[in-house]
């Protein structure tokens, strides 16, 4: 109870802040944030992987701390996809101009998901064939 009302605290200017204020701040914005994962979802997840946590402001950290990990994966295989439609393009005499480039849309596929994904440590392998 007393680290809620210490949270609530509205700081001066003139007067000095203790090491606690800045995550107590934080954890008041977490309370109006609502991430892109859901906290049910987060929770339940949370609850199969055998930890029971009661505290919904830490449920919202770790749902934007997922939100954040899925965020950089898809950034880099975007990344992954312009390197390798440039690439192409390149190499077969690059005869688009350049506002027919910037028009152009992506599709996420395994080619450019594996590389990004082996940034962060996880491998995929590819099945041989689709049944």
């Amino acid at each position: 109870m007393a680290e809620q009302n210490e949270s609530k605290m509205i700081v001066d200017d003139n007067e000095p802040t203790t090491f606690g204020q800045p995550l107590s701040n934080f954890l008041l914005q977490l309370e109006d944030y609502s991430p892109t994962i859901p906290d049910a979802i987060t929770a339940h997840f949370l609850r199969t992987s055998g930890c029971d946590a009661k505290d919904p402001r830490l449920i919202r950290l770790i749902s934007i701390a997922a939100q954040k990990f899925i965020s950089d994966i898809a950034n880099d295989a975007l990344q992954h996809c312009k390197m390798r439609s440039s690439n192409s393009t390149s190499s077969h005499g690059g005869s688009k101009s350049s506002k027919g480039s910037k028009d152009r849309r992506y599709c996420l596929t395994m080619e450019d998901l594996i590389p990004a994904l082996a940034e962060f440590g996880i491998t995929i392998k590819k099945p041989h064939y689709y049944v």
